[in-house]
């Protein structure tokens, strides 16, 4: 008999989790908009390269959830190919505000302008690695694992980062895609997940189960990630109905970034006055964008010598 109380997530900007637990299974399933938007608006990349760093969005709220942290984790990829670094921070809800999302992306415009239009992941991004680093909030050590990038994409990456780390079978899909708008210059972006994971005490990989129901998420289409008016729980439906699918209440998602001038100005303090000088605008201002969010810090150079310390928030 449905819960009653159940209450059904909205169609963007959440993670939900679900369970399968006759088979000993788990997942997530994730889709961004006004997070994704924001946090792909502050730096525009072409699309391809957009594309990459939504899935990195959508993959950190999956991981970050799945562990269920209270701090930070970051994915970040460092590579030899046009797109040379992308990388996306999760941060756990707290205080009231829900979940938080932010992301970056570096390239190198004059490599990428020499790509074959066709060109895809192995060589929009080159040789690298996959670094995933957790960071709690309070108590509890900085890990980090590293993992090969693998060149059919940042999914398969981070499934051979949990066949390494965790020692789970893992399968993950990822979307990310443009949606332009009438008389909107700017694109919106949407950007989905998900992820299908044995439990540690679970089915194991190559169990009859695993085999099935893996293969069912291998059938997912960007679209269906992407759509805002196929309801989650339809999707996992549509999936997973020959099994008993247990549906949790959903996560909020939205951008946050942890940008601070106090901390920049902590930063700056311990430079020697005449590198102060040197960093400063004609007007004397030294003045720090954010590549994340793309606010543009202000600092007064003849302020910092008077000025105490600031702690900024921890979220940098």
């Amino acid at each position: 008999m449905p819960d009653k109380s159940y209450k059904r997530a909205p169609a963007a900007d959440f993670v939900l989790p679900f369970d399968l637990p006759d088979v000993g299974l788990r997942g997530r399933l994730v889709r961004l908009e006004a997070a994704a938007t924001q946090a792909l608006g502050a730096h525009a990349l072409p699309e391809r390269a957009g594309r990459m760093a939504g899935e990195m969005l959508a993959l950190s709220a999956i991981l970050g959830t799945s562990l269920k942290l209270d701090g930070r984790l970051t994915i970040q990829t460092k590579s030899d190919g046009p797109l040379d670094l992308v990388t996306a921070d999760y941060y756990g809800a707290q205080h009231g505000r829900p979940i938080g999302l932010r992301g970056y992306g570096q390239l190198d415009t004059a490599r990428f302008a020499t790509l074959d239009p066709n060109a895809g992941f192995d060589t929009l991004v080159g040789d690298g690695m996959l670094a995933i680093t957790i960071e709690p909030r309070a108590g509890g050590q900085t890990y980090q694992g590293v993992v090969e990038l693998n060149p059919a994409g940042i999914a398969a990456s981070a499934e051979h980062y949990f066949s390494q780390s965790e020692q789970l079978p893992t399968v993950l899909k990822l979307a990310a895609a443009p949606l332009y708008l009438p008389g909107r210059k700017e694109p919106t972006w949407r950007a989905g997940g998900i992820m299908l994971q044995a439990t540690p005490d679970g089915a194991g990989e190559g169990g009859d189960d695993w085999e099935r129901l893996s293969g069912f998420l291998a059938t997912v289409e960007d679209m269906e990630l992407l759509d805002t008016e196929l309801a989650a729980e339809r999707l996992l439906w549509r999936l997973f109905h020959e099994d008993e699918t247990r549906v949790l209440p959903f996560e909020r998602v939205e951008f946050r970034c942890g940008c601070d001038t106090g901390r920049i100005a902590t930063v700056l303090k311990s430079y020697p006055m005449k590198e102060r000088q040197g960093l400063a605008d004609p007007d004397g201002m030294i003045r720090a964008r954010c590549e994340f969010c793309g606010k543009v810090h202000e600092v007064d150079p003849k302020a910092l010598d008077a000025a105490p310390d600031e702690d900024g928030d921890d979220e940098a």
